[in-house]
């Protein structure tokens, strides 16, 4: 039996790849190749490395010759004398919705993709580390797929155990708004996020512009992006050398119709406690729900309570319509598959890549023209 039946996790797709991304690291690093000598120094038969170098040159990457193969060459026109393969690549994502905020992601990775010739397959997932995994696995098992898109969820120890199966992959991962923490040795994996930080900055900033000196933050507490939220939101404050008294933390829980109508309740009476006149609400799907809420109980929105969403999904929605932070969800998308394909082109060699993106401010009438002091600390 040859070695080629040592199949790890993924199968035997993920074995070839490992095969197909040594051979073009030996080529990138020689310029040529034989399959006599590959196939010794990978202790595989010659009949598979010939295989490999028919699916390299069939995806335009090497050219064939006698023996074995270079690197691509511009003279080389028996790539393009046939029909041309479908895709170069074939690139799984898993995200963990797909009916809020990510579609846009999806959308701007197919978009770079369809460009590149890239094929993407999307598979949905929970915010659950077991899920994300689950989902993973199926399209290692199920798809012969070269690299791989992911939002896993990061949260306590299945998730750090997530993060660490990701790194040990045989295939490249970018992870997509989500950032690997300081302290797990994922030194393989690439991500692409918006820098969540600074959007909640911008908008504390424009409601002090407006006149608030005490400026409250509400965020789902539940989500990935909430600490990166309260982190801007808690830096900003300090900047503007706004006191703590002045500073009103809560929760923005997507509860039932009768408790979160009690929760809001609370939050109002704190901010009148803390005189705390505006808000940054995450995410704006909560952003909206008090909106109505204030306009409920007689509230004036900006007049009374100045509010700024975030994510604007459905900010422009409310009535007034909510001033929000807006992540750049489709270049998240777009980004993830430019750094797949440069990882993939280059292999090794290519630095580790980590991206940060900034989101912009939309500002609607619910946090611009009420009358207030508006001076510079």
């Amino acid at each position: 039996m040859s070695n080629d039946s040592n199949q790890k996790g993924g199968g035997k797709s993920l074995f070839a790849l490992q095969r197909r991304e040594l051979l073009m690291d030996e080529l990138r690093a020689h310029g040529a190749i034989t399959v006599r000598d590959i196939a010794a120094k990978l202790g595989v038969s010659e009949l598979t490395i010939r295989r490999d170098v028919n699916s390299l040159a069939d995806g335009g990457l090497v050219s064939r010759v006698h023996g074995g193969a270079t690197l691509r060459s511009p003279l080389d026109r028996t790539a393009v004398a046939g029909k041309p393969p479908a895709y170069s690549y074939a690139i799984g994502m898993v995200v963990p919705s797909l009916d809020y905020y990510w579609p846009q992601v999806i959308s701007g990775a197919r978009e770079e993709a369809e460009g590149q010739n890239l094929r993407i397959m999307v598979r949905g997932s929970a915010y659950d580390a077991s899920d994300n995994r689950r989902q993973v696995q199926a399209l290692l098992d199920t798809q012969n797929i070269d690299g791989l898109i992911v939002a896993p969820d990061m949260a306590g120890a299945p998730g750090r155990e997530l993060l660490r199966w990701l790194n040990a992959l045989p295939i490249p991962v970018v992870l997509a708004e989500r950032r690997t923490p300081s302290d797990i040795p994922a030194h393989r994996l690439e991500w692409v996020a918006t820098d969540h930080a600074f959007g909640a900055g911008m908008a504390v900033r424009h409601l002090w512009q407006e006149g608030h000196r005490a400026i409250g933050c509400l965020t789902d507490t539940s989500s990935p992006t909430s600490p990166h939220v309260v982190r801007g939101w808690q830096q900003a404050m300090a900047a503007l050398n706004i006191p703590p008294e002045n500073q009103f933390y809560g929760e923005s829980a997507k509860l039932d119709n009768g408790e979160r109508a009690q929760h809001f309740d609370d939050v109002l009476k704190r901010c009148q406690e803390t005189g705390t006149t505006a808000l940054l609400v995450h995410s704006d799907t909560q952003a909206v729900a008090f909106v109505q809420h204030c306009v409920d109980k007689g509230i004036e929105v900006p007049g009374d309570m100045a509010i700024v969403g975030y994510d604007d999904e459905v900010a422009y929605l409310a009535e007034p319509a909510i001033s929000a932070v807006k992540p750049p969800k489709r270049y998240v998308g777009k980004v993830a598959v430019q750094l797949m394909a440069a990882r993939l082109a280059e292999g090794r060699m290519r630095p580790v890549h980590r991206i940060q993106l900034n989101p912009e401010l939309i500002l609607r009438e619910s946090s611009v023209g009420a009358q207030r002091t508006t001076h510079e600390p």
